[in-house]
C-alpha cells in the first residue's frame, strides 16, 4: 500500500509569517538598516556635541564626561545608564553590519553571471569600494578610539589622567598620525553617512520629482557640517587653540 503524501504546510489565512520570517525579507533587512542606522546618528549628533564642550574649556569638558558616568543617579547605580547606552549602541553597530552583509549578499546571488557589456558606472563601483572599506576603517578607528580616549591604554596620559587632558594628549603635535588616522576614518563616517541617508530617502520614496536635488543637498550638507564638528576638536590641539 502506497503511503498518501502529505500536502506542504501553508499559513492559516489572515497569519503573517512572523517578525522572524519578515526580518528573512530584503524590507526587513531594510528595516533594520534604517532603525540602527537612525540610532548612530542620533548618537553621533549627541557625541559631537558633547566634543565640542571642550572648547569651553578643561572644567566643563570634565564636568560633561562625569555626568555621562553618573546620570540617573541616585535612582540607579553609577554608570548605568550609560552601561545601557553601550549595549545598545553595539547592537545597532552589529544589527547595522549584519543588514548591510545580508543585502550585499542577496544582491549578488540576484546577479550570478556578470554582464559582458560592464553597466555598473564607475561611480557606482566607488561607492560600493568607499561602503567596504570604509567600514572596516570606521571599526578599526573606533576600536583605537576607545582604547586611546575612553580606556585610556594606548594614550599617552594613562586611564588616570582627566577626559580634558586625555584628549590634549591623544592628539598632540607629536602623534600627528594619530589625528591623521582620526581624520580618515571622519571622512569615511561622512561618506557612510551621506550615503545612507541618501539611501533611506530613496527607499521611502521621497526622491521623485523636484525634492531629489534638495534631499541630495540636505544628505551632503548634513553629513559635512556632522564631520566638521568633530574634526574641530583634533584640529584645534594640534594648533594648540586648546591645549
Amino acid at each position: 500500500m502506497t503511503p498518501r503524501a502529505t500536502p506542504p504546510k501553508t499559513p492559516a489565512p489572515g497569519r503573517s509569517p512572523g517578525l522572524r520570517g519578515f526580518f528573512r525579507t530584503s524590507n526587513g533587512k531594510k528595516a533594520v538598516m534604517a532603525v540602527t542606522g537612525a540610532v548612530l546618528v542620533l548618537f553621533l549628533i549627541a557625541h559631537m556635541v558633547g566634543n565640542l564642550k571642550i572648547f569651553l574649556g578643561a572644567e566643563s569638558f570634565n564636568s560633561y564626561a562625569e555626568w555621562l558616568r553618573t546620570v540617573g543617579e541616585p535612582a540607579v547605580p553609577a554608570r548605568t545608564v550609560l552601561t545601557l547606552t553601550e549595549i545598545v549602541l553595539a547592537g545597532a553597530v552589529a544589527l547595522h553590519m549584519w543588514s548591510a552583509v545580508s543585502l550585499a549578499r542577496r544582491a549578488s546571488k540576484a546577479r550570478p553571471v556578470k554582464y559582458v557589456a560592464r553597466r555598473k558606472s564607475q561611480a557606482s563601483g566607488y561607492v560600493v569600494r568607499t561602503m567596504r572599506y570604509g567600514g572596516v576603517i570606521i571599526v578599526l578607528f573606533v576600536i583605537w578610539h576607545l582604547l586611546d580616549l575612553t580606556f585610556g591604554t594606548v594614550n599617552p596620559k594613562g586611564f588616570g589622567a582627566t577626559p580634558y587632558d586625555r584628549v590634549v594628549a591623544g592628539f598632540d603635535p607629536s602623534r600627528w598620525w594619530v589625528t591623521a588616522f582620526y581624520l580618515v576614518a571622519l571622512v569615511m563616517v561622512g561618506l557612510h553617512l551621506r550615503h545612507g541617508l541618501w539611501s533611506a530617502f530613496q527607499t521611502l520614496g521621497l526622491t521623485s520629482g523636484g525634492r531629489r536635488r534638495t534631499l541630495n543637498l540636505f544628505a551632503a550638507v548634513f553629513s559635512t557640517l556632522l564631520v566638521l564638528g568633530f574634526v574641530a576638536v583634533p584640529i584645534a590641539v594640534m594648533i594648540g587653540a586648546v591645549k
